[in-house]
């Protein structure tokens, strides 16, 4: 009996000198997100960046897994659509709740607000932040703060009428702050509370904001952000909250085809307009990558998060940050490759910062994954029918790019004829360091990523 005591005894004075002596890890969560960023945009992206052979950052992650992305109608929510956009998408990985399309916050059909992680953080005392290379008042980051009807009403004059896509009008007079509502997008942030929000959008925030005629912008200022217009302004201010415009809208991507060239569609001989049998089809002529020399004076999404974690960290509370890589989807609409492969290799090197920041801080979740499908896919440069007597007409528009290896690679886009391609429904890619081994089945539906960083996020210690 005494050795039993002294066996006893030993271990609970070895557990109270571990408790009292291990460090309290904190329990980040690091979620980015590439807007568009389905395998088909990775492996374009891939090939261009390192060669079939090479490795990307996401490629080493230690956890891949699947995401069923989840929308639904809005007149009768129970019925499953197979298609998403980034509202609801977004909507999804911010609140665990599937939702319609264009839908920020709120409930398909009922138009009910639902709570967000980033409000479910702020009640826990834990610092948060958006980083975004869209207008902080686009889709995806406003679902992680904002609550609306439409994701078109991102400022106050757009709140009857906004127009969504061409022809297509949003009424979001229910979420007037008049009539009960919250307001436009940007009048929400600046009464959301988020410690830290970057990337795009000034033109929404130089309006006057309902009611009180004050422009938002000074009602942000009002609120206690510190307002950062250039990459001057940002490395200047390395505490607080801190609220940065950096573009009217979008900001422009690093790079470009060869004078902002898109993926064009096959034309044909003469003889073809007698017959579709007759003459000869001619592709387009491929083109390399080129910097945007509208990249200027703009701070990178790497730069951006590297300011985000600094704040964030800067004090003793566990933080959420939310990064989104947006013009991969923004380019692809309009079958801009290029765009879409600068897009992906930044949202690569946020990445490499984040896995940095990680080592150090070990019980920091990151989570990489994209809120839908695009149009893109891989064909041969050289169709396998070549050798048909009939001239072979590639469907959709077709991009041919020269890649570093000297290679051509052929990125076709036939969702639509029209001016701008479609999302599609195909599964997206979730990825983890290897704090989320465990985490993550091999398939997942979308709001679920939501309950993985609030577990994590809010675990006890």
């Amino acid at each position: 009996m005494k050795k039993v005591r002294l066996k006893v005894s030993i271990t609970l004075s070895l557990i109270i000198t571990l408790s009292i002596s291990a460090p309290v890890l904190a329990g980040n969560v690091i979620l980015i997100i590439g807007d568009g960023m389905d395998d088909q945009q990775i492996s374009i992206a891939r090939n261009y960046l390192v060669g079939t052979t090479g490795k990307l950052s996401l490629d080493n992650l230690p956890v891949r897994s699947n995401v069923q992305v989840l929308t639904v109608s809005d007149r009768f929510p129970k019925h499953p659509l197979y298609v998403a956009d980034s509202a609801n998408s977004a909507t999804s990985m911010a609140s665990g709740v599937v939702t319609s399309k264009g839908r920020i916050g709120t409930t398909a059909g009922t138009d009910e607000d639902v709570v967000n992680i980033i409000e479910l953080a702020q009640k826990r005392g834990i610092r948060t932040g958006v980083v975004t290379t869209a207008s902080i008042t686009d889709a995806t980051p406003a679902a992680f703060y904002a609550h609306t009807n439409s994701r078109g009403c991102q400022n106050p004059a757009m709140m009857v009428n906004a127009e969504f896509y061409p022809r297509v009008f949003v009424d979001c007079s229910a979420d007037l702050k008049s009539n009960g509502g919250k307001g436009s997008i940007s009048e929400q942030l600046v009464n959301s509370g988020v410690d830290l929000m970057l990337g795009g959008g000034l033109k929404h925030f130089t309006l006057p904001s309902e009611g009180d005629g004050d422009e938002v912008i000074a009602l942000a200022e009002q609120a206690g952000y510190q307002l950062a217009l250039n990459p001057k302004q940002l490395d200047s201010i390395d505490q607080g909250k801190l609220l940065g415009l950096f573009s009217p809208s979008t900001m422009p991507v690093i790079w470009r085809g060869e004078s902002d060239r898109a993926a064009e569609q096959s034309e044909m001989t003469w003889p073809g307009m007698i017959h579709w049998t007759l003459g000869e089809a001619i592709d387009p002529e491929p083109m390399r990558c080129e910097e945007n020399p509208q990249f200027t004076d703009l701070p990178t999404l790497v730069q951006m998060t590297d300011k985000a974690l600094s704040i964030l960290d800067s004090d003793d509370s566990d933080f959420f940050l939310m990064i989104e890589s947006a013009s991969i989807d923004k380019q692809a609409h309009y079958r801009k490759t290029c765009g879409s492969i600068g897009e992906l290799q930044q949202l690569n090197d946020a990445l490499d910062s984040a896995m940095k920041y990680a080592e150090s801080h070990p019980d920091t979740l990151i989570l990489v994954t994209a809120d839908h499908g695009h149009a893109a896919q891989i064909v041969p440069d050289t169709s396998l029918f070549a050798a048909s007597p009939y001239p072979i007409y590639r469907p959709g528009h077709l991009s041919r790019i020269i890649t570093p290896q000297g290679q051509i690679m052929a990125v076709n886009y036939a969702t639509t004829d029209f001016f701008t391609e479609e999302h599609t429904g195909v599964t997206v890619p979730l990825m983890a360091n290897k704090v989320g081994v465990g985490l993550l089945p091999s398939m997942i539906t979308q709001p679920q990523i939501f309950n993985i960083v609030r577990d994590h996020l809010f675990q006890e210690y």
